[in-house]
């Protein structure tokens, strides 16, 4: 069986969708008989980043004309020459979607599409006109015609219904892959916050859609009512348009500066670091697929702050996090009930997150569902309880 990933990024442009579809594609490789091919775009990481996809090769296409598209020539007859029996396509929205339609009508093979959260209500919302019309042009064909479409939450399949696509839907979430010790390297914020602070810890886009702003506000409210000296709040996190710049005024508005910190980007050793040395991890998203971030900080055994939009309600059931919504009067409720818990309590919490990783949340279980996925597609086994057809 060849299965050919297609993906508009195979760098850490894509954020967290990066780490899940190369993890994806070299679990399938080593744990699976899938002899994965793997195609994309070419952006400025790429070359960067290519090492981090081996043993496997990703095939990197040059694109001309709005970077938005992200059209690419050469990338239909490479899919062709890979003969593939399945194509498998990560993200929405771009030409790797009109090519892996294309690819579908011209050889009647099926093509899989993972939605990665980008059919959610607040999604959809974002760039709503031209998603429309992008719809329109392309991608509801694209979903229509998928053999199957890949989410990781019982919401993000209401999310998919809703879009009015009625089609099979594998339910599978992500993995992370568990690190195999924990880093020895200084705290990547040694020059910035004192080393007997504790550190609370947000990694991610810089986006609003991550309620970053709402924590600052939610911040500064439980730093009001209680004694929050002995907290620093460590923003890592790669700029997203020029929201950096608002949160920094927003900060300094509020008077956080000397309490948080924005660090810029973090990968490979230094963000292992990073989750290494903070004590809790936050993430007040307003909308998410099934977010990385939140099974890394886990694995690290971090107690978690997030919202429900994180759509990871066994952390919640596993007490391994505490629950906040994106407003800042309940996320300074929820900093006041994690960080100023006795600190044994943080570290249950935490070991109970890292345990339900160890139990759920694998890379070579997840590879072993989409195989099986991946099989009944091709007609060589029966659907698995993966997939609904509801």
């Amino acid at each position: 069986m060849t299965v050919a990933h297609v993906s508009p990024s195979l760098s850490r442009n894509a954020g967290g969708i990066f780490e899940i579809e190369r993890d994806l594609a070299k679990a399938l490789h080593r744990s699976t008989p899938v002899d994965v091919q793997v195609l994309g775009l070419r952006d400025e990481h790429t070359e960067e980043d290519r090492t981090e996809w081996a043993p496997l090769n990703p095939q990197i296409f040059d694109t001309v004309g709005p970077e938005a598209f992200g059209y690419a020539p050469a990338l239909l007859d490479a899919l062709h020459a890979t003969d593939a029996d399945l194509a498998h396509l990560h993200a929405l929205w771009m030409y790797t979607s009109v090519v892996t339609l294309r690819w579908h009508r011209q050889t009647d093979r099926p093509h899989l599409v993972t939605i990665n959260g980008m059919l959610d209500d607040w999604a959809l919302q974002n760039a709503r006109w031209k998603k429309r019309v992008v719809g329109w042009l392309y991608e509801n064909a694209n979903l229509r015609e998928a053999a199957c479409l890949h989410v990781n939450t019982d919401a993000e399949l209401r999310a998919v219904r809703r879009y009015g696509v009625d089609g099979p839907v594998c339910v599978i979430p992500n993995g992370v892959t568990l690190p195999d010790d924990r880093s020895s390297d200084a705290p990547p914020w040694a020059d910035e916050i004192p080393s007997h602070a504790h550190v609370l810890l947000f990694l991610g886009r810089l986006h609003p859609k991550k309620g970053i702003e709402e924590l600052l506000d939610g911040w500064a409210e439980w730093e009001s009512s209680v004694n929050a000296e002995s907290w620093h709040l460590a923003v890592v996190g790669w700029e997203d348009g020029d929201h950096e710049q608002d949160l920094r005024e927003h900060a300094r508005t509020n008077g956080l500066s000397e309490e948080v910190h924005f660090l810029g980007p973090m990968f490979g050793d230094d963000k292992a670091a990073a989750y290494t040395h903070a004590d809790a991890f936050v993430l007040p998203s307003h909308s998410e697929g099934f977010p990385m971030a939140v099974l890394e900080a886990w694995s690290y055994e971090l107690p978690v702050l997030k919202t429900p939009a994180c759509n990871i309600p066994a952390g919640f059931a596993a007490d391994a996090a505490v629950r906040i919504d994106p407003e800042p009067p309940s996320i300074s409720e929820g900093l006041d009930r994690l960080l100023n818990a006795p600190p044994d309590a943080r570290t249950a919490m935490g070991r109970r997150g890292r345990r339900l990783v160890e139990e759920r949340f694998t890379w070579p279980r997840v590879a072993a569902q989409m195989h099986q996925v991946y099989r009944w597609l091709l007609g060589d086994a029966a659907r698995p309880d993966s997939v609904t057809l509801n």
